[in-house]
């Protein structure tokens, strides 16, 4: 008898046909395979198969070998069943060698005689005519143009027919539905918000396969681990699970993993009742390249150098050459999508193309043998090499968003071109140059790793040269944020020695404005502004923007913390460089001190609506120590305000913020003094208890919550929300009593004294008083100025009856930016 765990995927004809004859020797309907395993994951793949199945005549499930297509497929034919009263049978086409022979098969399957003097296709036909019938077809891809006729055909003549195909390529027809099925759900890494591990499928598949084979096998503390890690590295392939599980007959979960890396070798352990091809990973992934064109076996192999994925223009650039011309790419990567070897991704409007990674490693292994390995590891880092060059030309201009979202999108390519330029004898300076120019993208979302690759590259590229002055400054910086002052100390009195005698001008300027921001993480706040002074005048005399822009944002946030008058025109002149570029980053923390000016100033509507603008955009690109910042600030504004419940609240933002990231206020923590100052104001307003409950509300509000409180946006559940709390209100808003704020209510809409008495039934007069003391408890001099505070101060009882709802009653929504990596610098 065949299990289920032997033919995971594709059927395989043996061992489908095995499960045949089991169903019919126990009396059941012939047609489907019987389940002799469960059936792990796939619900709501398996809804939409069958929700497609009462809507369209075929529908084809895609998707690369071992992924599942044929154990879908089966389970929604079996509990489609009952709406096919003329059968639901199942033709394997997995060991069809000869195209002309398929209508004989299907006919075979369906048992239409052959003895008829028709043709198999009109005989067919006839066979199915009037009858509500399912065939599932079940691997067409090697046979995939007659399928498509075949079924063409018998849909059109057929209307109560539907087919179920199985295919890494979709048939191709005007009547097809296409489902493209993923591997199944693997464990997130740790610190990712995706999968739990609890929730994994492919961890549950392996459990109870492992199980079968060992008994009384059980994921645990011990092995959790090495399970994920294993679901993982099989990119949560079925068939690939299900073989590593049966490796656990002789090795531990453990050993199995550690023998991943020569996966092809290792996962034999395939039924002997499958397919040749479903015995062994190698042989499954053969078939795949088998059914490629020449060119497009080509183009797999050199897309396999690529780690993570991959766009168009990388793929012309690199692949391209020697058997394949650059405007063929095109349609070559549509081969290798249409065949379910790349899987198209689309984000923001950028499509870019993976591979998991069982693909990518048969295709190394076969671009090993092919002698082209090292041409193309060359061609990629060149690729890479030419990306950050341009990314760190173009970061002060209005590409600079793009290009931040471009490197994290190439993190693991530009990994990979690192690693190479500093195994190859050689190319030590070109891994320094790029280490150097992604200092960004280290210090804001890889510092840890940034650091590694400065070690590194530093070591390995000794010249005292340009490339490594620059490598020392930017590694310097990355030192004084992961607070290492003596390596910080180290490399800026080296690179001040090669720019001196080399006369490198932006390279002192940099070094003066390193040499400032280490004297303010010391705490000597003087000293570093002077430094600031010194590198702002360096930067303007030798024309650089970028180093002008950080220090002239620095300059003015510590003179905005000392309330300085310089603060503004210092900050306005940084904003007015950024906008002759289109620069926004920079920009961002120009705006912050802009707002603490105007806090000073006592402007604090100002201050927040600056302060939101500067929120929002490193919100946009994900600046970690950015949003910190603006996120503490509002609190400080809040409780100047004397609101005192929202300056609370925000303070728990700001913990569990700051919790998150691992930093706090970074090298402007001599901002803090306002943190301090603004906690203990508002724990004196509230009381502890009422301060530590509205601080535990912040802190327990998701991120995208948390912006959209800060910033006040609603989702459109929240506008409803808002505007039923701000009706429902019937309470007193201080300093007004409970009178006076209905007035000022009805002042807000609109209405004269006359209307006032008349809503109230009270007379004019008393309106007139009641309005006057109003004025004169708020200190204003019109009823306009009355109607914007009530308006404002209803807004903020809406905002604060939308955080105080249970979580299940909020839309959590979406927030740009999001990204949880530690940022640091701008």
């Amino acid at each position: 008898m065949c299990h289920w765990h032997d033919i995971p995927d594709d059927g395989g004809g043996v061992g489908v046909m095995t499960a045949m004859r089991s169903r019919v020797a126990i009396g059941q309907p012939a047609g489907l395979p019987a389940e002799v395993t469960s059936f792990v994951g796939r619900r709501h793949e398996l809804a939409e198969v069958k929700r497609l199945l009462g809507l369209s005549h075929v529908v084809t499930v895609i998707g690369p070998g071992g992924v599942g297509k044929t154990r879908l497929a089966l389970r929604a034919a079996e509990e489609s069943r009952r709406n096919f009263p003329g059968g639901t049978w199942l033709v394997e086409l997995a060991a069809l060698e000869n195209p002309a022979l398929l209508v004989q098969t299907v006919a075979e399957a369906l048992s239409v005689s052959e003895h008829s003097t028709r043709p198999p296709l009109n005989a067919l036909i006839e066979r199915l005519r009037g009858q509500q019938t399912l065939i599932v077809l079940d691997n067409c891809e090697h046979v995939l143009a007659e399928c498509a006729v075949l079924v063409d055909t018998l849909v059109r003549a057929l209307p109560d027919l539907r087919v179920l195909a199985t295919s890494r390529q979709a048939l191709g027809i005007g009547s097809e539905r296409i489902i493209e099925l993923a591997p199944l759900s693997v464990p997130a890494p740790d610190g990712a918000a995706a999968t739990p591990f609890a929730e994994s499928d492919a961890v549950r598949l392996f459990a109870e396969r492992a199980a079968a084979v060992v008994p009384g096998f059980a994921v645990t503390e011990e092995n959790e681990r090495a399970v994920a890690e294993i679901c993982r590295r099989l990119d949560g392939l079925p068939l690939a699970i299900e073989m590593a599980a049966v490796r656990l007959r002789a090795l531990s979960v453990h050993q199995v993993l550690e023998r991943l890396d020569d996966r092809f070798r290792l996962l034999t352990g395939g039924s002997r009742a499958a397919l040749p091809r479903q015995r062994t990973l190698r042989a499954l992934f053969e078939w795949s390249y088998d059914l490629c064109t020449e060119q497009e076996r080509l183009l797999w192999r050199r897309v396999s150098v690529f780690a993570g994925g991959l766009d168009l223009e990388a793929a012309e650039q690199v692949c391209a050459g020697e058997g394949i011309n650059r405007e063929e790419v095109l349609e070559l990567v549509a081969g290798l999508v249409d065949k379910s070897v790349l899987v198209r991704m689309e984000s923001d409007g950028a499509v870019r193309y993976g591979l998991l990674d069982t693909v990518r490693q048969f295709g190394r292994e076969l671009l090993a043998a092919s002698g082209e390995e090292a041409t193309l590891h060359r061609r990629h880092r060149d690729y890479y090499r030419k990306i950050t060059s341009r990314a760190w030309a173009e970061l002060f201009s209005a590409a600079q968003q793009s290009w931040v979202e471009r490197l994290q999108r190439d993190h693991a390519n530009v990994r990979k071109a690192l690693d190479w330029s500093l195994r190859e004898p050689g190319e030590a300076e070109t891994a320094l140059a790029m280490t150097a120019e992604l200092l960004y993208h280290w210090s804001c979302y890889h510092l840890s790793e940034g650091a590694g690759w400065f070690d590194r590259s530093l070591a390995a590229a000794t010249q005292p040269n340009e490339v490594r002055a620059h490598a020392l400054w930017a590694g310097a910086w990355i030192a004084l944020l992961r607070e290492d002052t003596s390596t910080t100390r180290a490399r800026l009195k080296e690179a001040a020695e090669i720019a001196e005698r080399l006369g490198l001008r932006v390279t002192l300027g940099y070094i003066a404005l390193l040499r400032g921001m280490a004297a303010v993480c010391g705490g000597d706040l003087e000293t570093g502004m002077r430094r600031y002074e010194e590198a702002a005048h360096a930067h303007r005399d030798v024309g650089n923007p970028i180093g002008l822009a950080l220090a002239l944002n620095r300059l003015a946030l510590a003179n905005a913390y000392l309330g300085r008058p310089a603060a503004r025109d210092l900050a306005e002149e940084c904003v007015a460089l950024c906008d002759l570029y289109g620069e926004g980053w920079h920009r961002s923390y120009a705006l912050l001190a802009l707002a603490i000016d105007a806090w000073h100033r006592g402007d604090i509507r100002a201050a927040c609506e600056i302060d939101n603008e500067s929120l929002r955009y490193t919100m946009s690109v994900g600046d970690q120590l950015g949003m910190g910042m603006n996120l503490e600030a509002h609190a400080w504004f809040a409780a100047s305000e004397r609101r005192f419940e929202r300056a609370a609240r925000l303070l728990g933002i700001v913990r569990t913020f700051w919790q998150a990231v691992g930093a706090r206020l970074a090298e402007f923590r001599y901002m803090s003094r306002f943190h301090d100052e603004c906690e203990a104001a508002t724990r004196e307003a509230l009381g502890e208890r009422a301060f530590q409950a509205e601080v535990s509300r912040g802190a327990a509000l998701t991120r995208a919550e948390a912006l959209r409180y800060t910033l006040r946006e609603r989702t459109t559940a929240e506008r409803t929300a808002a505007a039923g709390a701000s009706k429902r209100f019937e309470g007193r808003i201080a300093p007004l009593t409970r009178r006076e704020t209905e007035i000022a209510r009805l002042v807000a809409e609109g209405l004269s004294n006359k209307d006032i008495a008349g809503r109230l039934v009270i007379s004019q007069r008393t309106a007139e008083g009641h309005i006057e003391h109003i004025l004169d408890k708020l200190g204003f001099k019109s009823r306009t100025q009355v109607a914007a505070w009530i308006k404002e101060r209803l807004s903020e009882h809406a905002d604060d009856a939308i955080a105080d709802a249970p979580p299940g009653g909020r839309s959590p929504g979406s927030v740009s930016g999001g990204r949880t990596s530690a940022a640091r610098t701008t």
